[in-house]
């Protein structure tokens, strides 16, 4: 039987899969991934990354499947990291994550040198202290040594493996759309920018699609993992471009929702969508775009009020929620716990229940929890996708039946829910590598609005949209 291989280079987890031709799962391994912590930095090293991946190969080239039928390797991983490397293929210290926001003033003056709008316009995205362009100004300030001893940096911790098992440097169109430095319409990178900082433009990886062949297994790879010499390696995806394969949507038009701890919602459309809060990225088809929303808030208020109403317990939440009313006796739940960057952007805002009564019940405090994520979903859908053909739903959230439904009439659609996401993220991938759609319904439940909740959610929308500024500058 020939296979391929797929893993998902995670911020807490390097994942492996072994994928038949059909698209199923033979065998899966998971190992934790280090994560170091100093104030506002955050990184890892990259020689875990490929320790781990080497250790799940091992393991899979030597006890579940021939080398010789593994016909290809091909992986996705967290983009928008800086990682340097020298030229034999080595991490030039630890990589800088995407989550990592020591670049505040080195932001500002990249926008003050190249102009706000025109790296607004380049990019399609906002640029802040997270993105990588930010962070190798940094270095070039604080770290100018290592920086110098650099051949390249790549953008995403699946590049570092790459390199690793075939001496390429490559990242895919998804991963460089987070970069800050790549020109979202030409799919080119903006090395003039590079040199107006005074960075070497040479410093930058090669661009190819996700499934473009972009080396081989060399030697010293070989008997690292067991797989044979010369197996084919793709260049694989960054993170959201593998979720969104794998979350069914492929056409204009239509939205998945992914319910994490935060959430976000993505649409595909064949433009970039110029809107506060708004990022924009390269396709799989980089003909298209994915435009996504970021919530803070999704599975950590659902966690918040499990632990606060179910004593942690998630099936004693769920049982409460068996006697839910439709807009949960008119209390409604502002779910920003952290603050938000969608559909509103405020740091300081906090959540909150109101409309709380003597009749107002425990079932009434949970269900409205959930309801109030999904009526910030709807604000966040109505800004860009307000015509959405198809909704699905993956993520943690997607668990919870009673929140399935809620999202059904709440938003007045069909919502088809995902019922097996562990490892469809590298099935989807996995397709690229065979050029086959693995991403099929097998696991999907669908759930339809009911027309009488409908309304009642309609009424309570209203209600809940005004909640938000008439609490602004409270903080």
């Amino acid at each position: 039987m020939k296979c391929v291989v797929a893993f998902d280079i995670g911020t807490t987890a390097v994942k492996g899969v072994l994928v038949s031709e059909q698209g199923e799962v033979l065998y899966a391994q998971s190992e934790t991934v280090t994560t170091i912590y100093d104030g506002d930095h955050k990184e890892q090293d990259p020689k875990e990354w490929y320790e781990l991946f080497c250790r799940i190969s091992r393991t899979i080239t030597s006890l579940h499947c021939e080398p010789e039928n593994i016909v290809g390797i091909i992986m996705s991983g967290q983009m928008q990291d800086v990682i340097l490397v020298d030229r034999r293929g080595e991490s030039v210290g630890n990589a800088i994550l995407y989550s990592d926001g020591r670049a505040v003033q080195e932001a500002g003056e990249i926008l003050a040198l190249l102009g706000a709008e025109v790296v607004q316009a380049g990019t399609g995205n906002n640029f802040d202290a997270t993105i990588p362009l930010a962070k190798l100004r940094w270095l070039q300030r604080h770290e100018h040594q290592r920086l110098r001893q650099a051949y390249k940096v790549l953008i995403s911790s699946k590049d570092y493996c790459v390199l690793r098992l075939t001496g390429e440097f490559y990242t895919d169109y998804t991963s460089a759309a987070t970069s800050g430095i790549m020109d979202i319409a030409t799919k080119q990178f903006k090395s003039e920018w590079l040199s107006a900082l005074g960075l070497d433009e040479s410093i930058l990886p090669e661009l190819a699609s996700p499934g473009t062949v972009v080396g081989e297994v060399v030697p010293q790879a070989a008997h690292e993992t067991g797989y044979h010499v010369g197996t084919r390696v793709f260049n694989g995806i960054g993170d959201a471009g593998a979720t969104t394969l794998a979350s069914g949507i492929k056409a204009r038009g239509e939205v998945n929702i992914n319910l994490g701890t935060s959430g976000w919602v993505a649409t595909i459309s064949d433009s970039v969508i110029h809107q506060p809060g708004v990022f924009n990225l390269v396709s799989a088809d980089k003909d298209l775009y994915i435009n996504v929303v970021p919530f803070l808030n999704a599975g950590n208020a659902h966690k918040w009020a499990v632990t606060t109403l179910a004593d942690a317990q998630y099936a004693d939440y769920a049982d409460l929620l068996t006697e839910r009313r439709t807009g949960s006796g008119g209390v409604l739940f502002l779910p920003y716990l952290v603050g938000e960057r969608f559909p509103v952007m405020d740091g300081s805002i906090k959540g909150c229940y109101y409309g709380i009564t003597p009749e107002t019940t425990k079932t009434d405090l949970a269900s409205a929890v959930l309801e109030g994520v999904a009526f910030s979903i709807r604000q966040g859908l109505e800004r860009v996708a307000p015509r959405s053909k198809k909704i699905t739903l993956i993520g943690g959230g997607a668990k919870e039946e009673h929140w399935c439904q809620i999202l059904a009439d709440v938003l007045g659609k069909e919502v088809h829910v995902f019922t097996n996401t562990e490892f469809l993220s590298s099935v989807a991938i996995a397709g690229l590598a065979l050029a086959r759609d693995l991403a099929g319904d097998d696991n999907v439940e669908t759930y339809a609005p009911a027309p009488e909740n409908v309304e009642m959610y309609n009424r309570c929308y209203e209600r809940f949209a005004k909640l938000y500024p008439r609490l602004k500058g409270l903080e």
